[in-house]
């Protein structure tokens, strides 16, 4: 111990990763004299001037909570969990995410990911902590976030996917005024519609949507929403600032010969059928096309709704299918074939009534600008399949029907500014899958959150 103190480590901010590692074992975690020390290490950490120099911006994140868009404070709700102080530790979480028994179960946890006890055996399980302690909180007395002084402004949020509910929730804590307009039926947007139940359950949901309404929230279904291209509906609305997040529930197109024969599906619309408990006849053999999270859902619903066998055809390699992995280990466990470095040619049928497709095998080029690798057409290599059901998932797209008068992307997403998110339209604000196209839903949570700050600043 002596010789410990005659050392003295001195902190250095620029490396330190905030992890406590180092502290582990150190005589000040039982010699309570040790943690007056000024200058050394265990001093630095016992007196809280982490804290202070990261806000500073002297020292960077630990990788786990930089890599998280909504930058989640994973290291200090873990430690809490470790010391048995759990309710502390949904209070922490809460802080900062408005919809965390929802990431607990879908998130694609890109802390894990970055999480630096890999490279000793494997990533902590952040994702499934989070969901244990979110299970934990659902069974006690929740502790409710507390909103400041109200405001006298009203702000009307249309959406209520993960973006719309961020940024109500922070809104509503700040004290303004907050009226969420949702199109469907339901509330919650592309997590109640485009996300199976067996994925999400609608109980946890409902759990973070009723967390958000607690803070006096108004939430209005079947409130659909349209720009008017003039420029006064913001004037008209009696609202002060309005924060569009409608989504990109529209499916693309194959844009394939026989693409609108019977038994041809949109993977979008087919999730949201069964979402709304519509009945949706498929037949006994299953093709899906597509290799994300949207194409991995509806093969395993088609398993779910009776198909006899489910086959799905991704025209890249396994390393670049976009789905979370183990939702892809998930689907093949339930039985779903994956084919791999196939694309579709056109689909084939008798009677108006799908029978098949020709597909043709690819293989990959050398990685593009941005990393992936194209998919080229192997010449002779055309194949047919049996299939009376087909489904396209390979990718969504924004409804631009709605949103008359706003500057568009190419790709039909919505131009905002880079920094505040506002439209051309003054007062008008975007985020989420309709500015960025299909995304995770933490980085529409992160979308929400700075939505949320922008319009603060806006109308102050």
């Amino acid at each position: 111990m002596v010789e410990g103190r005659t050392h003295r480590p001195i902190i250095q901010p620029s490396q330190c990763q905030s992890c406590d590692v180092c502290i582990k074992g150190c005589p000040a975690e039982f010699i309570p004299e040790y943690r007056m020390e000024e200058e050394s290490l265990r001093g630095t950490l016992y007196r809280g001037k982490m804290a202070e120099r990261r806000t500073q911006g002297k020292a960077s994140l630990p990788p786990c909570q930089q890599a998280c868009p909504i930058h989640q404070d994973t290291r200090g709700y873990i430690r809490l969990i470790a010391n048995g102080r759990f309710k502390e530790a949904v209070e922490l979480v809460r802080q900062v995410n408005p919809l965390p028994a929802i990431c607990g179960f879908i998130c694609h946890h890109p802390c894990e990911e970055a999480c630096l006890r890999e490279d000793v055996d494997q990533s902590v399980p952040i994702r499934l902590l989070k969901r244990f302690l979110m299970e934990y909180s659902s069974k006690r007395d929740r502790t409710k976030m507390v909103p400041r002084k109200k405001k006298r402004e009203k702000i009307l949020v249309v959406g209520s996917g993960p973006a719309g509910l961020a940024c109500a929730n922070d809104l509503a804590l700040m004290g303004f005024r907050v009226t969420i307009f949702e199109s469907l039926p339901v509330l919650g947007g592309m997590l109640r519609v485009g996300i199976p139940e067996f994925r999400l359950p609608r109980g946890i949901l409902q759990m973070d949507i009723d967390g958000i309404r607690e803070l006096g929230v108004e939430m209005e279904t079947l409130r659909p929403f349209h720009l008017d291209g003039n420029g006064q509906i913001l004037k008209r609305s009696g609202f002060n600032a309005i924060f569009l997040s409608i989504g990109a529930h529209q499916s693309s197109k194959l844009n394939i010969p026989g693409e609108t024969l019977s038994g041809v599906f949109p993977g979008v619309e087919f999730l949201r059928a069964i979402n709304l408990g519509e009945k949706v006849k498929i037949g006994k053999r299953v093709a899906v096309i597509g290799g994300g999270n949207v194409a991995i859902d509806v093969a395993r619903s088609a398993l779910r709704l009776g198909s006899k066998r489910v086959d799905l055809y991704y025209r890249r390699s396994k390393k670049e299918m976009p789905a979370i992995p183990e939702e892809v280990e998930e689907a093949i466990r339930e039985g779903v074939k994956i084919h791999l470095l196939v694309a579709p040619v056109q689909i084939v049928g008798k009677a108006g009534k799908v029978s098949g497709m020709e597909c043709i095998r690819m293989q990959l080029a050398e990685p593009d600008e941005k990393g992936r690798r194209k998919p080229i057409p192997i010449e002779g290599s055309q194949f047919k399949v049996d299939a009376d059901t087909i489904i396209s998932a390979i990718g969504q797209r924004v409804d631009p029907k709605p949103l008359k008068g706003l500057e568009k992307n190419s790709d039909g997403t919505i131009r905002v500014h880079p920094e505040t998110g506002e439209t051309n339209r003054k007062g008008i604000f975007a985020g989420g899958d309709m500015v960025t196209g299909p995304g995770w839903a933490i980085d529409a949570i992160a979308a929400g959150k700075r939505g949320a700050e922008a319009i603060a600043r806006y109308l102050s």
